[in-house]
């Protein structure tokens, strides 16, 4: 049997899990971690949130560091881990180098989430459309070309994939992205690893169709995918699904719920803003219809995920299923008048309910097995330990970056950190 690896998880937040879906990917995998017998510390620079988990509860060591610091120095050349984890490219940015000077060699794996260029370059291009014509059609067709060239000139980009390349293996919660590194941006197969939401079986759904009502949706109000769905919703797709089901209700859960979301509860419209939910699964187990209509974004979605577990059909976009696996387990549509008509079809029609939620099950099955996807992951990282100067050989690419952006974010980190220390 391998060795234990210790583990280094340097979080961008502190975990959220009930009020983010990053939150919830990331305690997958720390669970993968801990089944392995890894023992793992979580670091982070960030202030603690209001829904932050108690990782100490769970066997999990905590430590909070500083951003631009010579004491994370020191920190991880007493810890010594075999594997450190960035969370999020902003992370590797940061302390890549500090890793790589003091712990060469610890594996460098980085938790992408989602590709923060691909939902910036299509939030730019809903924004040219709608600036043209708020009501243009077909907003979300978008080829691999079209995205590339989209993404290609952009810093952010620039930036996000230079940390890929820098890293020994990334984290790819969908696989329309991997194959769109891999397609457009000509990352290499083995720095990339699929590894989406990884789920177990939920109960038995007691709710039949009878019993449920009520539309639903679920997000954290600090995302911009999910404020603006929130906001077309209430303003193109909502009344025209009220036109056609007078007694309808809309309840809109989300974590942080700013006063310009408030400001949209109207119970009489049947449009309700409720906060945040304790429990997400509870309210979509007791909702017959789950809604996300998001015209930009990136990586899959939680709430969909979460949706199928609690065999709550879902009506979502083509932004919203990418990357999440066929038939879907409802409907998908491209504007919003399309959206309110099969969104209406499935709350009313039992029978297409049941079919949906039926697919829901089976899909879940099939990709998000926790499992078949755990297993994986761990086989990846024990491989790569196991040959890691040959990999970085064949990455002369992450080298070359390796080399050259971390002397410049080093001196940059350095030169803050004297200016701090006179001021």
């Amino acid at each position: 049997m391998a060795a234990p690896l210790k583990v280094l998880v340097i979080g961008y937040t502190w975990p959220e899990p009930a009020a983010t879906a990053a939150g919830g990917h990331m305690m997958q995998l720390l669970r993968v971690f801990q089944q392995q017998g890894w023992p793992i510390t979580f670091a982070s620079p960030a202030q603690s949130g209001q829904h932050r988990l108690d990782l100490a509860a769970l066997g999990i060591d905590q430590v909070p560091i500083a951003l631009n610091c010579s004491s994370f120095d020191r920190f991880i050349a007493q810890l010594q881990p075999d594997l450190v984890v960035f969370d999020r490219f902003l992370i590797e940015e940061q302390f890549g180098w500090r890793v790589q000077q003091h712990c060469p060699q610890a594996v460098r794996v980085l938790e992408t989430s989602d590709l923060h260029s691909l939902r910036q370059a299509r939030q730019q291009r809903l924004n040219a459309l709608l600036k043209q014509n708020p009501s243009t059609p077909g907003l979300f067709q978008h080829s691999a070309t079209e995205l590339y060239e989209a993404m290609a000139g952009q810093t952010l980009t620039l930036r996000e994939v230079g940390a890929i390349l820098r890293c020994d293996l990334s984290l790819m919660i969908s696989s329309a992205e991997v194959a769109l590194l891999q397609q457009g941006f000509g990352i290499p197969p083995s720095l990339l690893h699929h590894c989406p939401f990884m789920v177990e079986p939920l109960p038995a759904p007691t709710r039949t169709f009878a019993e449920r009502r009520d539309f639903v949706t679920v997000g954290n109000f600090r995302h911009g995918p999910n404020w603006d769905a929130v906001l077309w919703l209430k303003q193109a797709i909502w009344p025209a699904i009220r036109a056609r089901l007078p007694g309808a209700r809309m309840q809109i859960y989300g974590a942080y719920t700013p006063a310009k979301a408030s400001a949209l509860h109207n119970p009489e419209q049947g449009f309700h803003i409720n906060g945040w939910a304790e429990d997400a699964l509870h309210v979509m187990q007791r909702a017959r219809v789950l809604l996300a209509p998001l015209r930009f974004g990136a990586g899959i979605k939680g709430k969909l995920l979460e949706a199928m577990q609690c065999g709550t059909p879902s009506v979502t976009t083509p932004i919203g299923a990418e990357g999440m696996g066929d038939p879907w387990p409802g409907a998908v549509a491209g504007n919003a008048g399309e959206f309110a008509t099969v969104a209406v079809a499935l709350y009313q029609d039992p029978v297409r309910w049941a079919g949906a939620q039926a697919r829901g099950f089976t899909l879940l099955g099939q990709a998000y097995g926790y499992a078949t996807h755990a297993a994986a992951l761990a086989g990846r990282l024990h491989a790569l330990r196991s040959d890691l100067a040959g990999e970085r050989r064949r990455n002369f690419t992450g080298a070359l970056l390796r080399h050259h952006l971390h002397q410049s974010t080093r001196y940059m980190a350095q030169w803050i950190e004297a200016k701090r220390e006179r001021s």
